[in-house]
């Protein structure tokens, strides 16, 4: 059954980046501490994982154009990475081990630093034993506010995630074969953290939505919004679209600007009540249409192209394939030896991803967007994360223009543990 409310009490989300100042709109550097945390869910205290002693992690935010100078403090008693998901950053600021860098140990600390070509909503996290670290809180929201920002009277972060606890409400340390070998660790507490507590009624806001879960997909319902869909993964829509439903796989995102009608509330198929923002007073609706985002700048497809398929493989059910694990993609389970693509930089890449499981699984490219093409081959949304449905496939078109070796793998942090990841690298 799940538990749903608005906001998860921990030690507070707006805690100090000790000598950076907090952690607020215009600033560039900051402090993140992996540690230990104590929050409490569905009414019982856990012994969970956070960034400066909250959980989730404190809200980041900086400006487009701006350079952002993170130092990582590993506290946890084990090694740290933090990845910059959806960031275009240089691959040494990926944060991803082997690939990228070595694993933090305790008590030492990385300084990560990269300059922010893109506005947008995107999100940090570990990417060491990232299925475990995630699920217990080491994620949190990073925000990169246009130089020019939407008429908007209120600015929310919302993070849709699950949890799974025992019969005694505590944090379920069981990791049994079952969560590896199908949809994945899907948790019996699902909640929706918002960054405010109440709107107005009639004031146009705009809602950034994130999913850190490691494996939950989320098909997403709102209600006291009138509002449209301007952003996916960070990138603006060429126009602002309407918002039936939302698909939110594990590290996507949507930005939506609307008009506050009442309590804004968050609801899933398996969870009715996610959360809410609760409403009050009234004013007067704007007359304006709801604007458009002002594109970021992405590199245009050039006379260089190369071709590559992903097939995905294993799971319960799937057929059998020449990996170790319970997973794999085209036969190898874990980073393979060679790259699926070397490439000189700016070559326009077309990848097939193949989905031969019986499950469904989103495909996440670091360092870079790509197009979502359609079975026409007609160029759609930018995406850092695709969600493929079992047994379906889908292109996707990239221009590589980020040097370095990137990873490619399935968000399903599950899957990926157990071996769903291959690797590009642009020369």
């Amino acid at each position: 059954m799940f538990w749903t409310r608005r906001k998860v009490l921990g030690a507070g989300l707006a805690a100090l980046a000790a000598g950076h100042g907090p952690a607020f709109a215009g600033a560039r550097s900051f402090v993140l501490r992996p540690g230990a945390v104590t929050a409490r869910i569905g009414g019982v205290k856990q012994e969970l994982l956070g960034f400066n002693g909250s959980w989730p992690g404190p809200e980041l935010r900086a400006r487009q154009g701006d350079e952002m100078r993170i130092r990582v403090e590993n506290g946890l008693q084990d090694g740290a990475l933090v990845h910059w998901h959806g960031l275009r950053v240089p691959n040494r600021m990926d944060g991803v081990n082997v690939l990228t860098q070595d694993v933090i140990p305790p008590g030492r600390s990385f300084d990560y630093r990269f300059d922010l070509p893109d506005a947008g909503t995107y999100w940090y996290h570990s990417h060491y034993i990232s299925y475990d670290q995630v699920s217990r809180g080491l994620f949190g929201p990073l925000i990169i506010d246009e130089r020019q920002k939407p008429d908007v009277d209120r600015d929310i972060t919302v993070q849709l995630f699950d949890m799974l606890v025992d019969a005694d409400g505590v944090y379920d340390e069981d990791t049994g074969p079952e969560q590896f070998t199908a949809a994945g660790r899907l948790g019996n507490v699902a909640m929706a953290l918002a960054s405010s507590d109440g709107v107005t009624v009639g004031e146009r806001v705009r809602l950034r939505l994130i999913n850190p879960s490691i494996d939950r997909v989320y098909d997403l319902r709102i209600d006291g919004l009138d509002g449209r869909i301007v952003a996916l993964d960070g990138m603006p829509l060429e126009a602002p679209r309407a918002a039936p439903g939302i698909v939110l796989a594990p590290g996507q995102r949507c930005d939506l600007i609307g008009d506050v009608t009442g309590d804004i509330v968050f609801r899933d198929a398996d969870a009715p009540d996610l959360g809410r923002i609760a409403s009050s007073g009234q004013r007067p609706r704007r007359a304006t249409a709801i604007p458009a985002l002002v594109p970021n700048p992405m590199p245009r497809p050039n006379g260089r192209e190369a071709r590559a398929t992903v097939v995905m493989q294993g799971g319960a059910g799937g057929s059998a394939h020449a990996g170790f694990g319970t997973w794999a993609l085209n036969d190898v389970s874990g980073l393979p030896r060679k790259p699926l693509l070397n490439v000189r930089r700016g070559t326009t890449a077309r990848i097939t991803l193949r989905n031969d499981t019986a499950f469904d699984h989103v495909m996440h490219l670091h360092g870079h967007h790509f197009r979502e093409l359609s079975a026409d081959g007609a160029p759609g949304d930018y995406r850092d994360g695709t969600l493929v449905g079992a047994g379906e496939a889908r292109d996707i078109l990239c221009v590589l223009d980020n040097p370095g070796d990137w990873m490619l793998h399935c968000h399903m942090l599950s899957h990926q543990a157990d071996g769903m990841a291959t690797w590009l690298r642009v020369g």
